[in-house]
């Protein structure tokens, strides 16, 4: 909830970008980050920090403030980062309801959830920062538009999405909201990957790909490594992340992982691969 919190700061914040690029966080060196933030003739931050746990503010002109990160409600956590904007000189107005979750409490009413797990945040931290690493050297493979790699504190997954360049048909979702938000997200044709905590009928931390829209036969591609399998109820091949955690080598596992589904989503789109695709050797560049 807090990364939610701050997430739709940034959300409100910052100009609009194709397919919601504006709203999510990124990996940093000690936790997660809006990224610089403008506000009129300065610029400011927000920034987790998941080894010291402590929330820290900076702005341009050389102001900040931190504020740690301990068990507090969300109602808590709500006022006293909105207070510190506030000493800042930084006014912003967010839609203060949740989204992505069951039962949502406006962020200023819940004092329901009130946990913080400082090791365990700390693990979940370090998990994203490897794979980071790898989801950006698969980034570096890909000649066509490719988004940056980065974290949706909505579904809180890391991902990375290529396009094919190609407009993809219309949707038709019938919840309003969703409609919006889908029909910026898809609307280009696209196989995106990442790394996500689990949920939707995988209970367990996990590596995910899919294709949107997808084509026939993108469920049945031989993908790697063998413990891969096709989630059929969320259309997305999936990878259990104790599965790449165990492996002799997770980096080069997780990279096959994203190789072998990004093929085949690829071949069923029938993708112009020639053009969007370098070799390794050539995306790792010169020593």
């Amino acid at each position: 909830m807090w990364l939610q919190v701050v997430g739709k700061v940034r959300m409100a914040l910052t100009p609009p970008t194709n397919h919601w690029w504006h709203v999510p966080l990124y990996v940093s060196t000690c936790g997660l980050t809006t990224s610089p933030i403008p506000y009129g003739a300065r610029s400011f931050e927000v920034e987790f920090d998941f080894r010291a746990h402590q929330l820290n503010l900076r702005v341009s002109d050389g102001s900040s403030r931190n504020l740690p990160l301990a068990p507090q409600s969300v109602a808590e956590f709500y006022r006293r980062f909105t207070a510190a904007l506030h000493s800042l000189g930084i006014e912003v107005r967010i839609w203060k309801m949740p989204v992505e979750i069951a039962n949502p409490i406006p962020f200023d009413q819940d004092r329901v959830h009130a946990s913080y797990d400082a090791p365990s945040v700390a693990r979940f931290w370090r998990i994203l920062v490897s794979a980071d690493g790898v989801l950006n050297a698969f980034r570096g493979r890909f000649l066509g538009k490719s988004s940056p790699v980065h974290f949706f504190w909505g579904s809180c997954d890391l991902a990375v999405t290529r396009f094919s360049g190609q407009r993809a048909p219309e949707r038709h979702d019938t919840d309003p909201v969703l409609r919006k938000i889908m029909r910026e997200a898809y609307s280009h044709e696209v196989i995106s990957a990442g790394f996500w905590p689990g949920g939707n009928g995988v209970d367990d931390p996990a590596f995910y790909c899919y294709a949107a829209p997808q084509r026939a036969g993108f469920e049945k591609f031989p993908v790697r490594p063998a413990s891969t399998f096709y989630q059929s109820a969320m259309g997305e091949y999936i990878l259990m992340y104790d599965d790449v955690r165990r492996s002799p080598s997770p980096g080069a596992t997780l990279m096959e992982f994203l190789q072998s589904t990004y093929e085949a989503g690829a071949i069923a789109g029938t993708w112009d691969r020639a053009s969007l695709e370098r070799s390794p050797e050539a995306a790792a560049g010169v020593a």
